[in-house]
């Protein structure tokens, strides 16, 4: 179970919802009504989409989980939805090209391990708890009739590719199976609607036009009739309900809505590539095998002076006094990266657990510090999580020389390199300065470490493999 972090600064209840995402920056668009809708105060459950074509998250999926996060903490019931169905086509929104299919079996094991995770920021528990739903329970079952009949209808083509996330696919081409998203991200709202009262979907920037159809289809199937406006593409404000054979009654504009959405901006780093990636390009997972927690926590202590005040905002909970005060840390003392660690001590904890990301601190202390290592399980964890070089024994090259063995390792690209590394006096290992290129190499720790220092900011690990 994960206990709600209590709302600071803001309105507790759903009344202050918009409010603090705004303030964090998080709120692109909401569509009309919805303010009005979370002013009344009535319970509200809300959806966001996840994609389980892997089987972990990436920290690019935390812009929804906080959104579902803040939604829970104001009162809303989260729903998160995982696409086994939808993963099996592709979503065209914000990609260049289509997703890989993946059988059933993958795609089950792949939304077991996501809901393991989304258990780490939501609370499953009691009135407000999560709920988890998979869209292939519905989609599966669906013949072509159904979905023709009772999605495919209500749309008509020009307005489909009207929308941005088909217009930026259509000269590098697009599948038909990937225009049909749409028309399911629709089919998924109007589904939730129907049987859990789902009134709100939430997604990014890049989702707006699912959303927006979303609305559309639950429009035309709750039992609103649409007028000849909305018929022809204007999707005017008012509606017609219709209570009997030939009798209607025209709801003036600005009428309750039956379902609403809301849009989390894009968000960026400095390049402009999409916030997610690491400064290798690859994506930082959530799921400690695929990323370790140090690498995790290392990722966040490296954020830009730039960025650290908006990933502050966006994913944690702290409250507008405590990020304000980092801030001013990042203006007055910008060395001590007072910001960076808080983020990431409080980000790691959120997804590893407190105890975790306590021990990865330590560990990213130590491996920065001047001080030499010489404790073998804080080695061995810090191998575990950096890498380093090996050692052959038994007839390998632990018993050459230091220039040698660190050559032969790759840890310099020569045996010249070495040398001179040595000569300049930069080289310590196990604590020990190496002033002769032809020392033998020394004794490793617990007879399995060596920590190696090039410099002043270097440092490698090394194992003895027998």
């Amino acid at each position: 179970m994960t206990a709600l972090d209590p709302v600071t600064s803001f309105d507790a209840g759903l009344a202050g919802l918009l409010d603090e995402l705004r303030w964090r920056g998080m709120l692109h668009a909401a569509s009309d009504g919805l303010e009005a809708r979370l002013a009344t105060g009535r319970p509200i459950s809300g959806y966001n989409g996840f994609d389980p074509s892997g089987p972990s998250l990436h920290i690019g999926s935390l812009v929804p989980v906080f959104g579902l996060l803040h939604f829970q903490r104001h009162g809303g019931r989260p729903i998160a939805l995982v696409g086994g169905g939808t993963g099996m086509i592709g979503d065209p929104s914000g990609r260049s090209s289509e997703r890989n299919l993946l059988d059933v079996e993958t795609l089950e094991a792949n939304v077991a391990s996501i809901r393991a995770q989304l258990e780490q920021f939501l609370d499953f528990e009691g009135p407000r708890g999560a709920v988890v739903v998979n869209n292939l329970d519905w989609l599966a079952p669906m013949t072509m009739i159904d979905f023709l009949r009772d999605v495919g209808k209500h749309f008509t083509v020009p307005y489909m590719l009207a929308k941005d996330s088909v217009q930026v696919r259509l000269e590098r081409g697009l599948s038909f199976t990937e225009f049909s998203y749409m028309l399911l991200q629709s089919a998924d709202f109007a589904h939730l609607h129907r049987t859990l009262g789902c009134e709100l979907q939430m997604g990014g920037a890049d989702q707006w036009g699912n959303i927006t159809a979303g609305l559309e289809l639950i429009r035309r199937t709750s039992g609103l009739a649409v007028t000849a406006d909305e018929q022809a593409g204007s999707y005017a404000d008012s509606f017609v309900t219709t209570d009997g054979p030939g009798e209607t009654e025209t709801l003036i504009s600005g009428a309750a809505e039956p379902a609403y959405g809301l849009a989390y901006p894009l968000l960026l780093s400095p390049s402009g590539a999409k916030f997610g990636k690491s400064e290798g390009g690859d994506s930082v997972w959530l799921d400690p095998s695929m990323t370790t927690p140090f690498a995790f926590y290392q990722h966040w202590l490296n954020s830009d002076d730039r960025d650290v005040g908006v990933y502050l905002r966006w994913f944690t909970t702290m409250s507008p006094d405590e990020i304000e005060a980092l801030d001013a840390e990042v203006v007055a003392r910008p060395g001590a990266r007072a910001a960076q660690r808080a983020l990431a001590l409080d980000v790691t904890a959120r997804t590893h657990g407190a105890d975790v990301a306590r021990q990865v601190e330590a560990d990213s202390i130590a491996l920065f510090a001047p001080d030499p290592i010489r404790d073998p399980a804080l080695l061995e964890r810090l191998y575990t999580s950096v890498g380093g070089f090996e050692v052959e024994g038994s007839g390998g090259d632990a018993g050459a020389g230091v220039v040698t063995v660190l050559a032969s390792a790759g840890v310099f690209a020569s045996n010249g390199e070495a040398r001179r590394m040595i000569q300049n006096r930069g080289l310590t290992i196990n604590g020990e300065p190496i002033r002769d290129p032809a020392a033998p190499m020394p004794a490793p720790i617990a007879g399995e470490w060596w920590e190696v220092r090039i410099g002043k900011r270097r440092r490698e690990l090394g194992r003895l493999v027998r």
